[in-house]
């Protein structure tokens, strides 16, 4: 399911914005190390039941890396770190507190769909891509 180098983000497969993000990371990720699960599929929901993060992973993007769980903001500030060039210093986000961050987070989550929209199945990558999706 996992493999041991990759850092594993496990995403809303249906989300037109989740799916977007998921491929902005793919575009910036040059070293390859994340691998992405929707939370629908049978990997993401594994994933989800092992970190005992059910219920955050309906309204979160969730990133593992270590066996460390991080979730909405800290997630997506880890995610950044990784991708190098300008998107690192977003980790001066930081000195925002957590709950201010997950506040944002929350918000933009529970309006996402009507923003962007959604799918009715999650979104299925390209033969070049497939090695980056676990099962």
């Amino acid at each position: 399911m996992e493999s041991d180098e990759a850092i594993v983000v496990v995403f809303d497969g249906v989300c037109n914005f989740c799916n977007w993000a998921v491929n902005f990371i793919i575009k910036w990720d040059k070293k390859n190390i994340f691998k992405f699960a929707p939370s629908q599929s049978i990997a993401g929901k594994l994933i989800l039941e092992k970190y005992q993060v059910g219920d955050v992973g309906k309204e979160s993007i969730i990133l593992i890396n270590n066996d460390i769980v991080y979730v909405r903001s800290d997630a997506v500030l880890e995610i950044f770190k990784y991708l190098g060039y300008g998107w690192r210093y977003t980790k001066y986000l930081k000195i925002f507190p957590r709950k201010l961050r997950d506040w944002g987070y929350s918000v933009f989550a529970k309006h996402r769909y009507s923003l962007f929209g959604k799918k009715d199945r999650c979104m299925i990558p390209s033969d070049e891509l497939k090695e980056r999706f676990l099962n």
